[in-house]
């Protein structure tokens, strides 16, 4: 009598759907990192940096698959941090080095080791504070610790880009620009590794601020695309999304400051 045929487990076959959605981010932050190390002009680092966007694009694919399928575990969230390190870490960090810092060899070197090690805190301090009692993730928050690591690649990466469809008209990668590139990049560490808080978007809401977002979103975007070019819009976003955390925290601190003050200012007796 042959055995009888095991049924398939649906559910296990969704859980390989993100992970391997994750192992394409990987290939591209792997296959990134080959082209960075022997890159021999701008069509080179190009590529790269075209590779690492990919890369972006299978990161916000895998949170959002395993969310649909119901599949998020505690896996999913360890192997989505080491895929960021290799791909939002270790290949940007090269890649800005190999095109720009090399020019200031020590303090470059500095610079993108501070990026790999933040983004690997930065990736570490997210887990510990994403896990639950039983180490299953926990639904994100309205707001994030720190810069998030693909947001920091993002600039650098678009950096790169922009730099190569204005030909000539730009080279942010010769040494007048050297040291304005590592105090971003130094800049960006920080950012990672701090507690500034930055909006995670995980509540928007179809409503009037919503809209309002979208449309300046839009408006900018078009405007800064015409002035320039199309490639500069991703540095125009995603500066825009710091200057708002950082605006954001101030206030925040202001207004801390205000209620701690009035808090210790006694109050007047009532007059009889």
């Amino acid at each position: 009598m042959p055995p009888p045929l095991r049924k398939l487990d649906l559910r296990k076959t969704l859980f390989l759907l993100p992970n391997m959605i994750t192992l394409s981010s990987v290939f591209c932050g792997f296959d990134s990192i080959r082209i960075s190390a022997t890159a021999q002009g701008d069509d080179d680092y190009y590529r790269a940096s075209l590779l690492l966007v990919f890369a972006l694009f299978f990161d916000m694919l895998d949170g959002r698959v395993a969310r649909l399928t119901k599949t998020q575990s505690a896996f999913g969230l360890q192997i989505d941090s080491l895929a960021d390190v290799i791909s939002f870490g270790v290949a940007p960090a090269l890649l800005v080095y190999r095109w720009s810092l090399w020019q200031r060899p020590t303090a470059g070197l500095v610079a993108s080791f501070l990026f790999v090690g933040a983004g690997a805190v930065r990736l570490a301090r997210f887990n510990v504070l994403s896990m639950g009692e039983r180490g299953a993730p926990t639904k994100p928050g309205k707001y994030i610790v720190g810069l998030t690591v693909p947001g920091a690649a993002g600039i650098l990466i678009s950096l790169v880009l922009a730099n190569h469809a204005m030909g000539d008209a730009l080279r942010l990668q010769g040494p007048a620009y050297a040291w304005g590139m590592i105090a971003l990049t130094i800049f960006l560490s920080l950012l990672m590794v701090s507690t500034i808080k930055f909006r995670s978007f995980k509540d928007l809401r179809l409503n009037g601020r919503t809209l309002l977002l979208v449309a300046f979103a839009v408006g900018s975007s078009a405007v800064v695309s015409l002035q320039t070019r199309p490639a500069f819009v991703l540095v125009w976003l995603l500066s825009c999304y710091v200057v708002i955390g950082l605006v954001e925290s101030v206030l925040g601190l202001t207004r801390r400051s205000a209620r701690r003050r009035q808090a210790r200012t006694p109050s007047t007796p009532p007059l009889r």
